[in-house]
């Protein structure tokens, strides 16, 4: 690194999910930027993430286990994207004010209307936002992730795309060779949601264990709840 250079400090949009864990992994590999927090949009009526329906303890559990502070996104339910926006822009730019952030970092894979939209919210905010990584193929990507020890579980899936069945599910070299071929092997088109549990961003796992598996609002959850497996590899 050259005299005087200032490493970029960055904030990861955090999901709790796979894609989520994996750009802490790139950006922590590279070693040219500084990750300094994560972003997590919660929804208040039920106190979890936003889509994925992961409980809040279970996400400041991976902060933890990641070493990162935790800023803490409340949604209203429902959420207008207005709400939405305005939410945001508040929490960036108390991360600009408060850790220095100069970067915001993004786990997209390759759909260039969600990519455009968020490098439109953060047009006049100082912040640039990062997409490491963008364009890999997803079959590759996937297996990348699972040889390289991360371990997640399928919390949420789309019945109009992917099996029910599918909810609770680990995602692991078994999901990926049963995978219908018109779903994508990152769920990146919405198909799934995950939440990462163990790998190398994280300095230990996170004990989980599978709850309920109940449909509300068009999508099957699988509940997880705070277990006592170190491995999380509790059998459904």
């Amino acid at each position: 690194m050259k005299p005087g250079y200032n490493r970029p400090r960055v904030l990861i949009a955090w999901s709790s999910g796979k894609d989520s864990a994996w750009t802490l992994q790139v950006l922590r590999q590279g070693g040219e930027i500084e990750v300094v927090g994560l972003l997590t949009t919660f929804n208040e009526a039920f106190d979890r993430v936003a889509m994925h329906a992961v409980r809040r303890g279970l996400v400041e559990a991976q902060a933890r286990a990641a070493d990162l502070p935790l800023i803490n996104v409340p949604l209203p339910w429902p959420c207008s994207n207005a709400a939405y926006e305005e939410a945001m822009g508040r929490a960036l730019a108390e991360a600009r004010t408060q850790l220095k952030i100069t970067h915001v970092a993004f786990g997209d894979l390759f759909l260039e209307d969600v990519r455009q939209y968020r490098e439109s919210r953060m047009q006049g905010t100082g912040l640039t936002p990062l997409f490491p990584l963008w364009g890999r193929p997803t079959r590759i990507l996937a297996h990348e992730m699972v040889s390289a020890g991360l371990r997640a579980r399928i919390t949420c899936v789309d019945p109009k795309r992917l099996s029910p069945s599918y909810a609770g599910r680990l995602f692991d070299g078994n999901l990926l060779d049963e995978l219908p071929d018109e779903v994508d092997p990152c769920g990146e088109r919405g198909e799934f949601h995950t939440f990462a549990y163990e790998g190398p961003m994280f300095a230990h796992s996170i004990p989980v264990s599978l709850g309920e598996v109940v449909t509300r609002d068009g999508f099957v959850f699988a509940d997880l709840l705070p277990g006592t497996d170190s491995d999380g590899t509790s059998e459904l």
